[in-house]
C-alpha cells in the first residue's frame, strides 16, 4: 500500500460528493481538524457512507443509557480483542479526550482489564468481551449480569448493538488495510 491510500483498495471518491456528504466533511474537519480517513474510505459510494455515518451517529452520539465514553470503551475493547488498528488507534484517542486520562485510553487498548473501572464498566466490558468472542453462547446470566450492575434492557441492547458494529468494522478494516489519521496518535496525551 502506497502511503497516500487511506485503504489497500483504490477506489476513488465520488466526483463532486454530494452536497450533504461535503457540508459533513466540512463539520468534520471544522470541529476534529481532518475529516476521518473511515469516512474517506467509504466515500467512493456515498449510499455506503450515508448508511455508516447513519448507524455510526445513532449508536455512538444519540441520546442512551451509556455515556459517550462507555460507548467508547466499547469500541476499544471489542477493537483490541480483534487487533484492529484503525479503530483502535481512532477510538483510544476518544477515550483519552473524553476522559481526559491518556493512561485509562493506553490501559483499555492494551488490557481494559488493567484499568480501574467500576462495577457497571466492568460488566459492560466483559458482556461485549464475550459477544466478540463467543455470541453464541451469550446467555441470560449474562444479561442479568448487566441488570444487577444497572443496565436496563434498552442499555443491554445498546451494548450490544455498539458491540456488534465495532465487530463489523473492525472487519472491514483490517480487511480492507484502512489507516488511521495521523492526528490521533498524538491527541489527547
Amino acid at each position: 500500500m502506497t502511503q497516500d491510500l487511506i485503504t489497500a483498495l483504490n477506489l476513488q471518491q465520488a466526483d463532486p460528493l454530494p452536497d450533504h456528504i461535503a457540508k459533513y466533511f466540512d463539520v468534520c474537519d471544522d470541529k476534529l481538524g481532518f475529516v476521518p480517513n473511515v469516512l474517506r474510505a467509504y466515500a467512493f459510494d456515498p449510499a455506503k457512507l450515508d448508511a455508516f455515518t447513519a448507524m455510526y451517529n445513532d449508536l455512538m452520539l444519540a441520546d442512551s443509557g451509556l455515556s459517550k465514553l462507555e460507548r467508547e470503551m466499547i469500541a476499544v475493547v471489542v477493537s483490541s480483542i480483534n487487533k484492529c488498528f484503525y479503530c483502535l488507534t481512532a477510538h483510544g484517542q476518544a477515550v483519552r479526550a473524553l476522559s481526559g486520562d491518556p493512561k485509562l485510553g493506553e490501559m483499555m487498548v492494551m488490557n481494559w482489564r488493567a484499568a480501574n473501572l467500576d462495577a457497571r464498566q466492568t460488566a459492560m466490558l466483559a458482556f461485549a468481551e464475550k459477544v466478540t468472542k463467543a455470541s453464541a453462547e451469550t446467555s441470560e446470566a449474562d444479561r442479568q449480569s448487566l441488570r444487577d450492575a444497572g443496565f436496563s434492557d434498552h442499555d443491554i441492547w445498546d451494548i450490544a448493538s455498539v458491540t456488534g458494529f465495532f465487530n463489523m468494522t473492525n472487519r472491514m478494516a483490517s480487511a480492507t488495510d484502512m489507516r488511521p489519521n495521523d492526528e490521533y496518535h498524538s491527541q489527547n496525551r
